[in-house]
């Protein structure tokens, strides 16, 4: 087959976990399928993180806006190309297209209430394009590819789509997240200046839980004797500040360390030196990072909610994220029982070994072969 590949942002440099996922997934196909021909469509960016091989080739469209590029260049390079399917994987895809489709829908909070609006633009204008466009394509999607069990019931449920129609499969992480023997001290002076600290990759999407986070953390610093400080990633100064403004806690800010920003390929510094990773989100349909942590020998405390159970597992520190004091409590339990903080290393690590990013590209490339047209099946089976 000639298989039509959407990866439009995997050249930006600030990459988040949608890009992750199809780029890792992209890197194992050009290992494992040397039998179809791929045509990955991307936007132009600074990061150029996949090459092109004989059998996949990385073909960069320019519009100058999200909409337009997926809505008139990708459709049309597609057919120029003549790919047999094209499989969009963020979510959304064009409304009118020539081929089969597959998507890639990894979650459908944008079709849930929400507690108040972004505070990002970018995020504000995603989350209405996304309310205007899935609605209308998924009745042209041949199969529908989502990320967990728990997203899928709830899409079959919500969209009242055929269950056969929607595949779970999991992500992996990448393995160059692991347990390092030696810290890399130059990396982590760019974000914070001690050894010994707690960690929240956080956004301004209000699913991340940051200001309960915030006043978790500030019932932690009453009761902690070591008071570690916190790094936060992702969220800018002003933001934070009207959080702690909002919730009374002005004072903890000292405690406070938000560099911004942190590249994936540092991230790896960071867990490892953490001395605990804060992912106690409200809605996620899958979760990468706590996977991330927990192969870096981090205990991590997460959520009871969506689908972190399913990610985390059952014997994973889980907790009611609309609870501060319960974040907060086993933070101290972490910090006061040594025994138990082993355990949890100990677990996270046999954890991530059900997930890996060669397991997930092969079971897309199932997904592709179940839909070869009939006369191409029987052709390979001759």
């Amino acid at each position: 087959m000639r298989i039509g590949i959407e990866a439009q942002r995997i050249f930006r440099r600030d990459k988040h976990g949608m890009d992750f996922v199809i780029l890792e997934v992209l890197r194992e196909l050009q290992v494992i399928d040397l039998t179809n021909e791929y045509f990955v469509f991307v936007a132009p960016g600074e990061d150029v993180c996949l090459e092109s091989t004989e059998r996949m080739h990385v073909i960069t469209l320019r519009c100058p806006t999200y909409p337009l590029w997926e809505q008139w260049a990708l459709p049309r390079a597609a057919r120029r190309y003549k790919v047999d399917l094209l499989h969009c994987t963020s979510n959304t895809a064009p409304l009118f297209h020539a081929m089969p489709l597959v998507l890639t829908l990894h979650d459908i909070i944008f079709l849930e209430p929400r507690q108040h609006s972004s505070k990002s633009w970018y995020q504000e204008m995603g989350w209405h394009y996304r309310r205007l466009v899935v609605p209308r394509i998924l009745p042209h999607c041949q199969r529908i590819i989502t990320v967990s069990q728990f997203e899928r019931e709830r899409i079959v449920r919500a969209l009242n789509l055929p269950a056969g129609k929607v595949t779970a499969i999991h992500n992996g992480y990448n393995t160059h997240f692991r347990s390092l023997q030696k810290r890399d001290s130059a990396t982590l002076r760019r974000y914070i200046p001690t050894d010994d600290f707690l960690f929240f990759l956080g956004n301004t999407d209000p699913k991340k839980n940051a200001e309960r986070v915030l006043q978790a953390y500030a019932l932690y610093l009453k009761e902690s004797v070591v008071k570690r400080p916190l790094l936060i990633a992702d969220l800018k100064e002003g933001y934070i500040d009207d959080l702690l403004q909002r919730s009374s806690i002005t004072h903890i800010k000292s405690h406070l360390w938000f560099p911004g920003y942190i590249a994936n390929t540092d991230l790896v510094t960071i867990y490892n030196a953490c001395f605990a990773f804060l992912y106690p989100s409200l809605r996620e349909s899958f979760g990468i990072p706590l996977l991330e942590a927990m192969a870096c020998g981090t205990p991590v405390i997460t959520s009871n909610l969506s689908a972190l159970p399913e990610i985390a597992g059952k014997d994973a520190i889980l907790v009611d994220p609309y609870r501060p004091e319960e974040i907060a409590a086993k933070l101290i339990l972490l910090e006061t029982d040594r025994q138990f903080y082993r355990t949890q290393q100990d677990y996270g690590l046999k954890r991530v070994s059900h997930f890996t990013w060669r397991r997930t590209a092969e079971q897309y490339l199932e997904l592709y072969r179940q839909m070869l047209p009939p006369s191409a099946d029987t052709d390979d089976s001759k």
